[in-house]
C-alpha cells in the first residue's frame, strides 16, 4: 500500500493527513508528483516508451517520475524517481515550476547529463524502450506520440 503525505493548494503538507494510491483524493487535497526532464550535455533529449500494460502505453514521455512517498521532498521524489526510471543518479536537478491540477500538484525539475547515451536502464512495468531526440524533434511531437507537454511550458527553448 503506497501512502502519501496530503498537501493544501498552497503546496503545504498537512501533518498527520495520508492518502493512500488507488483512493480517491478529498477535494481541496493534493498529493506530490515529481516529474524529471533530462538534457544531455549535447543538447538531445531523453524519452522513454511508456511499457502497454500502463495508462497511454506505448506512448513516448519526456520525463522520469512519479509521486512522492510520505515523507519524501519533492528533490528526494525527483531523484528516487530518476534513477529508478533511468538509472541516472544526478545531484543536479533544477525545479523549473509547478502545475497544479485537481488532486495533484506537478513540480517539475530539470536534470543536465553528460551520462554515455546508452547506459539508460529502463524499469520494469513502466518503461520498454528509450531514445535521445533533438530539441527540433521533440517540439515536433503531438499529442498522439508523447504523453504530457506539460515541462515543456517551463522552456522557451520547446515552446513551439
Amino acid at each position: 500500500m503506497e501512502q502519501w503525505d496530503a498537501y493544501d493548494e498552497n503546496f503545504c503538507r498537512i501533518p498527520g493527513r495520508i492518502l493512500i494510491r488507488g483512493e480517491p483524493i478529498p477535494d481541496s487535497l493534493y498529493h506530490l508528483v515529481c516529474d524529471v526532464l533530462v538534457r544531455h550535455t549535447d543538447g538531445d533529449y531523453l524519452l522513454m516508451q511508456r511499457d502497454p500494460h500502463k495508462h497511454f502505453g506505448g506512448l513516448w514521455e519526456a520525463t522520469a517520475g512519479g509521486s512522492a512517498l510520505r515523507n519524501e521532498t519533492p528533490h528526494d521524489c525527483a531523484h528516487r524517481e530518476l534513477y529508478e526510471e533511468t538509472g541516472i543518479c544526478s545531484t543536479h536537478l533544477a525545479v523549473l515550476g509547478q502545475v497544479k491540477r485537481p488532486g495533484t500538484i506537478y513540480v517539475e525539475f530539470l536534470c543536465i547529463t553528460d551520462c554515455e547515451k546508452d547506459s539508460i536502464r529502463l524499469q520494469a512495468g513502466e518503461t520498454v524502450a528509450f531514445r535521445w531526440v533533438s530539441r527540433d524533434t521533440l517540439r515536433a511531437m503531438r499529442p498522439q506520440e508523447l504523453v504530457t507537454t506539460r515541462m515543456q511550458t517551463f522552456l522557451p527553448e520547446l515552446q513551439p
